[in-house]
């Protein structure tokens, strides 16, 4: 479960939402929210005297995870071999989930599944039943966008749940959440649906939660939210709280949103997402008084890519987008959340203010790159310089190591954003140590590595393999081909651990 205190956040340790079925004596299987089964246990209107039969049916479906993850915290020097030795820890964490099929099929949150300062996957995943069985379970897929995971058990004739539809949710409708809180165990809480596809500003395709005043902590993260015909409406994730426990202000995932993730989780393939390649900004008040429009009306284009969908349809910047298919775009459904949430590939028309002048283009959707591409379109080389304490593994550890510096891969987004040719191949530095060799010749954050020993790099395992050849030809130093904005490239000799 994600946790906000004011305006950070933490992770809660949670899961999904669907509706669950067991298996009959004869081997039949029936939905444990088939309607015939939920009108037994709920009046037709307004809630239940008691939720006791609704939790009897829906409970066996949702499970508690629990997770091993082994963290490198740092690197220690052996004295004795004169080698680097990481320094790891065992970290344990977990949440809830609800099975989705008899076949053993679990929907949860991604960040119960995920350790590590870098959001690595777990290296262990254990499912508890309600009946206290345990399984080890298998991580299907993983979805860090929507913060949804997919596991499996191998196991048979067992209760689940289906997804409902979020969408004929109301304000005011009762729901019952059904999770392991602050590692208490099944525990089950009411309470009703305070907002629908409310926006918490934390931008992205996904930032639509159904916000209930049900009671979730720690440890509810992934588990269902259900309605009071047993469908799952929700996946509960997050809390806003100023002191990190519940005070009735609880978000779940729709399962509609859910929905299309899990299933292309589970048939093997990455979620794919609407994209149009610009860079935008909400209209707020002084925008509205600069260019005369009303506040909060539709997002003006800052920032178009090269060749890409936007570039495509002829948008510009300066453009104020205020539809996007026949739906108003408002802070409450931003241009980034309808588009992302159209089918790449689809023609689609957006009603947009260029000059005062009103005009419709049409633009053909393009696909989402993955969330680590997006990022580096945010690389700012005047950002201050801070050396990692993890390096991701023992190329970039050889690099940190060798040259006193950390690199990463040098993107299209990147490049164009530390003012180099989108074509650019290479590392870009993202850190230099100010005692090392390199440090001292000036080398320094945005500045990118063309070559090595004049053979082209562009990932950490080439650079550091030319390290390491270097060393065994008894060299102290490398030539590193560096390429600054606004300079040609130039020939820099870097030594080698400093020497």
């Amino acid at each position: 479960m994600r946790y906000v205190y004011g305006i950070t956040s933490a992770l809660l340790v949670g899961g999904t939402a669907l509706a669950l079925v067991t298996q009959s004596p004869v081997g039949a299987q029936v939905a444990q929210n088939e309607k015939s089964e939920i009108a037994k246990a709920v009046p037709r209107s307004g809630a239940p005297e008691s939720f006791a039969d609704l939790v009897e049916q829906l409970q066996p479906a949702v499970v508690n995870i629990s997770t091993k993850q082994e963290v490198t915290l740092g690197v220690r020097l052996n004295p004795f071999a004169g080698t680097r030795e990481p320094i790891t820890q065992e970290q344990q964490g977990g949440g809830s989930g609800f099975l989705i099929s008899s076949d053993g099929y679990i929907v949860t949150n991604n960040h119960v599944v995920t350790g590590g300062p870098r959001g690595e996957q777990v290296n262990e995943v254990t499912v508890t039943m309600t009946n206290q069985k345990e399984y080890r379970a298998k991580i299907v897929g993983r979805d860090a966008t929507s913060d949804l995971a997919l596991l499996k058990i191998d196991a048979t004739g067992l209760p689940f749940v289906r997804f409902g539809e979020s969408s004929k949710a109301r304000v005011g409708d009762w729901v019952v959440a059904i999770g392991n809180p602050l590692g208490l165990g099944s525990t089950v809480t009411a309470g009703i649906i305070s907002a629908v596809q409310r926006n918490i500003g934390s931008g992205g395709p996904y930032d639509r939660y159904i916000q209930t005043d049900t009671a979730i902590n720690r440890g509810n993260s992934g588990g269902p939210l259900f309605d009071l015909q047993g469908n799952v409406v929700g996946i509960n994730n997050m809390l806003i709280s100023p002191v990190g426990a519940n005070i009735g202000v609880n978000f779940a995932i729709p399962a509609d949103a859910a929905a299309p993730v899990i299933a292309a989780l589970k048939a093997g393939e990455k979620p794919q997402r609407g994209y149009l390649g610009i860079g935008i900004a909400p209209v707020g008040e002084d925008f509205a008084a600069a260019l005369g429009l009303p506040k909060d009306r539709g997002e003006i284009i800052q920032r178009i890519e090269d060749g890409g969908p936007a570039a495509k349809a002829g948008l510009k910047r300066g453009d104020v987008v205020t539809k996007v298919d026949g739906r108003d775009v408002t802070p409450q459904q931003t241009l980034s959340y309808l588009i992302a949430n159209v089918k790449p590939g689809a023609r689609i028309p957006l009603e947009i203010i260029r000059d005062g002048k009103a005009m419709t283009v049409n633009a053909v959707v393009g696909t989402r790159p993955p969330e680590e591409e997006l990022t580096g379109s945010n690389f700012d080389p005047e950002e201050e310089q801070t050396m990692p304490d993890d390096p991701k593994g023992s190329a970039d550890q050889a690099i940190q190591d060798g040259l006193g510096m950390a690199v990463q891969p040098l993107t299209p987004a990147i490049a164009g954003s530390i003012g180099v040719e989108r074509s650019t191949k290479g590392l870009v530095i993202a850190a230099v140590g100010s005692s090392s060799d390199a440090g001292r010749k000036g080398l320094r954050r945005g500045d990118v590595i063309l070559s090595a020993n004049r053979v082209p790099v562009t990932t950490s395992e080439a650079l550091a393999k030319t390290i390491a050849d270097a060393k065994k030809a008894g060299r102290t130093a490398v030539l590193l081909e560096i390429l600054r904005r606004g300079q040609p490239p130039a020939f820099i000799p870097v030594r080698i651990d400093g020497k």
